[in-house]
């Protein structure tokens, strides 16, 4: 009745998003340590969903378009967090921190799936030939 399968015993688990979470512990102490917890909390729930977006289109890392886009996308995350300025006190930090990271993973996701499109088109293995 509650047998396994035995191809699931076999797969090993995915820890990528402990990898991640710890990855990012640091910057998340750093902003704790300025006195900056809510931003701090913002940033790295923000970069925490960014990673496991560009994970999703890690195939495409052999491509400097795809490293340019991620570049772009990154640099531009830089005004939102130091000009905007973060709420502090009352509201915890994700409350607001959780919309722009499914916006920022929408957006990253999309301009990945984008440049795969594109990547799959001038690829000369889809090229028919005479």
């Amino acid at each position: 009745m509650f047998d396994r399968d035995s191809r699931e015993a076999k797969t090993l688990t995915d820890y990528t998003g402990l990898k991640i979470g710890a990855i990012l512990l640091p910057m998340l102490l750093l902003f704790i340590y300025l006195g900056k917890a809510d931003m701090g909390l913002t940033v790295y729930i923000v970069l925490a969903v960014s990673i496991v977006a560009i994970k999703i289109r890690w195939n495409l890392r052999k491509h400097i378009c795809f490293w340019a886009i991620i570049a772009v996308l990154f640099a531009l995350h830089v005004p939102l967090f130091l000009v905007v300025r973060w709420p502090r006190g009352k509201v915890p930090g994700v409350l607001y921190g959780l919309p722009f990271a499914l916006i920022d993973f929408l957006i990253i996701s999309e301009g990945l799936r984008i440049a795969e499109k594109l990547f799959a088109k001038s690829s000369p293995s889809n090229r028919k030939e005479g």
